[in-house]
C-alpha cells in the first residue's frame, strides 16, 4: 500500500466543497467568527484576558493530553501567564513539559502574523521537548529507522502511518513551509477559508512528520496559526480540546487521509471539528458574560461570606459543585456556624441567587445564573 507521500500526486491535494455539510459549516464558522468578534468588543479588557487564558490553557492541556502526557492546569497557567508578562513576578512552574507548552501556546499566538520558517518551528519543538534529554531537538529528524505510527503489543503491532525517510525532509518541510506562505491572506496561492486552510496545512505537516517528537502539537499549533493568519487575529478556541473528545475518530480520519491525495472526507472532518470548537467557545464566552453580569448584580447585596461562596460556585460552572452547597460545604469554606451558614444560604435562595434542591437534611443549592 502506498502512502500520500509516495503518490504521483503528492503534494498536489485536491478536494470537492461543493457539498452541502461542507458549505454549511463554513457558513456557520463564519457567523461564528462575527459572533464572537462582536462579543469580544462588547467585553472589557480584564474579561477578554480571562476568556483568552482560559482557552489557551485548555488547548495546552488537551494537544498535551492528546499525546499521553498529563499536565498540572495551576503549572500550565502559571507558564503561559508568566509569558504573555501578566505576572508581577515570575511564577515558579515545577514541571517543564508544562513551562514548554505554555511557552508555545503564547508563541504561536504573539507570532501569528509571521511567515512560517524553519527556525520559528525548530523554535517551538525546543521549547515543546526541552525536558528531553535522550532526543536532538530544533532539528529535523535524522535517524534512518522508518518513523512509523503504530499501535499494538509488541509483536502484534499495527502501522497506521509511515513517514516519509528522514533524508526527504528537509526537502519536503522547504516545499510545506512554501505553500503555507504562498496560501497566506494577500498571496499567490492564497486560500481565503480559514478552515479551510487549517485542514490541509494540519494534514501536509503530519504526512511529513518532521520532527523526532512533538509534530502532533505542532502541527496542531499550525493549524491554530492557519486559522489566525486567515481570519486576521488570534482565533479564540481550542481546537485540541475538541479533538481529544473524539480522539479515535482524529486518528482514524488522519490515516485515512494520508492513504490518497483526494481528501475531501478529511477536510469535511476537519471542518467541522473547528466549527464545533468555535461554537465552544462562544459558549463559554457567553457563559463569562452571563456570570460576570449575576456577580455585578449582586455584589452589593450580599455580605463577605455570600461573595466568597457565590465566587467559588461561579468558578465551578458549568460542572458546578459535586452534590451543590450544602451548609457543611458553606461552612467549610467561611468558617461560620451551622446557624450563620444556615441562615445565609435561606438569603441567598430568598434573593433567588441559589436554589434550593431536596429537603430537610439533605438539601442542597446550586447557582442559579439563567
Amino acid at each position: 500500500m502506498k502512502y500520500n507521500w509516495q503518490q504521483s500526486d503528492w503534494p498536489k491535494f485536491s478536494y470537492n466543497l461543493k457539498s452541502t455539510q461542507v458549505e454549511d459549516a463554513l457558513a456557520s464558522f463564519n457567523e461564528e467568527i462575527a459572533h464572537i468578534t462582536g462579543m469580544l468588543k462588547a467585553m472589557s479588557d480584564k474579561l477578554q484576558m480571562d476568556a483568552m487564558l482560559q482557552l489557551m490553557v485548555a488547548e495546552a492541556i488537551k494537544t498535551s493530553e492528546i499525546e499521553g502526557e498529563f499536565l498540572s492546569r495551576p503549572d500550565v497557567l502559571s507558564s503561559i501567564r508568566n509569558n504573555l508578562g501578566l505576572n508581577h513576578k515570575t511564577e515558579n512552574v515545577k514541571d517543564k513539559r508544562a513551562q514548554g507548552i505554555g511557552q508555545l501556546m503564547v508563541a504561536v499566538r504573539n507570532t501569528f502574523e509571521s511567515p512560517l520558517n524553519e527556525e520559528i518551528l525548530f523554535e517551538w519543538n525546543r521549547m515543546l521537548l526541552q525536558s528531553t534529554t535522550h532526543l536532538k531537538t530544533g532539528a529535523w529528524r535524522k535517524h534512518t529507522e522508518p518513523m512509523q505510527v503504530v499501535s499494538g503489543t509488541l509483536g502484534k503491532e499495527k502501522i497506521h502511518f509511515e513517514a516519509p525517510p528522514s533524508s526527504n525532509v528537509p526537502k519536503l518541510m522547504k516545499g510545506f513551509i512554501k505553500w503555507f506562505n504562498d496560501t497566506a491572506p494577500g498571496k499567490k496561492l492564497e486560500i481565503k477559508s480559514a478552515p479551510l486552510r487549517s485542514a490541509v496545512a494540519h494534514l501536509y505537516f503530519e504526512s511529513i512528520h518532521p520532527f523526532e517528537d512533538g509534530n502532533g502539537r505542532i502541527g496542531r499549533a499550525i493549524a491554530e496559526k492557519a486559522l489566525s493568519q486567515t481570519i486576521g487575529r488570534p482565533v479564540v478556541l481550542s481546537l485540541s480540546q475538541t479533538i481529544e473528545k473524539r480522539k479515535k475518530q482524529y486518528y482514524q480520519e488522519l490515516e485515512r487521509a494520508q492513504r490518497s491525495n483526494e481528501i475531501t472526507s478529511w477536510i469535511e472532518y476537519f471542518i467541522h471539528t473547528i466549527l464545533d470548537a468555535q461554537i465552544q467557545a462562544r459558549e463559554m464566552i457567553e457563559l463569562t458574560l452571563a456570570k460576570t453580569r449575576f456577580f455585578d448584580r449582586y455584589k452589593e447585596k450580599l455580605n463577605e461570606r455570600q461573595l466568597k461562596v457565590v465566587r467559588k460556585m461561579l468558578e465551578a460552572v458549568p460542572q458546578g459543585f459535586k452534590g451543590g452547597m450544602t451548609a457543611r460545604k458553606y461552612i467549610s469554606i467561611t468558617k461560620v456556624s451551622k446557624a450563620t451558614a444556615t441562615r445565609d444560604l435561606q438569603q441567598l435562595a430568598e434573593m433567588n441567587v441559589l436554589l434550593p434542591q431536596g429537603g430537610g437534611r439533605s438539601i442542597h443549592y446550586s447557582i442559579n445564573i439563567s
